[in-house]
């Protein structure tokens, strides 16, 4: 398995991000903007938390709370689990699975570098053992 870095450099260099400040609702027009499950919550260029569909779902939906005067920073997840460029696909999935989360902020000392999701795992994943097969299918067929 490979290291995030390599992940990262498949995508566009944008890091998408929210205010603590932003509404919830506007929030999730950026999720739906950008075809997103969650973003990273950005203060003065600091990450300070992460904003999911799920953080929406159990903390608003069902708490039967107003979207559009609840700010971000008050459901955010503020404990936010991060990896480092270096670290490789097989430990993040691990980290995911271990912690039932589904996006890993990607940071490099306090430079945020970008956020990857189970979905970029699971892709990185399937394409290693296609490649696996296909070796062994060349190497079974000479």
């Amino acid at each position: 398995m490979r290291p995030i870095q390599e992940l990262l450099k498949k995508r566009e260099a944008t890091v998408w991000s929210l205010t603590p400040q932003m509404s919830v609702f506007d929030a999730l027009k950026q999720l739906a903007d950008h075809d997103v499950g969650a973003m990273m919550v950005m203060d003065a260029g600091k990450l300070v938390g992460v904003f999911s569909e799920r953080d929406y779902t159990r903390k608003i939906a069902l708490a039967g709370k107003a979207s559009k005067e609840t700010p971000v920073k008050d459901i955010m997840t503020a404990n936010v689990l991060t990896v480092t460029p270096q670290t490789r696909t097989k430990d993040c999935m691990a980290l995911m699975s271990q912690k039932k989360i589904r996006h890993l902020p990607v940071v490099d000392g306090d430079k945020v570098l970008g956020m990857i999701s189970i979905r970029d795992i699971m892709d990185d994943i399937i394409s290693d053992h296609e490649l696996t097969i296909s070796q062994l299918q060349s190497y079974i067929n000479s």
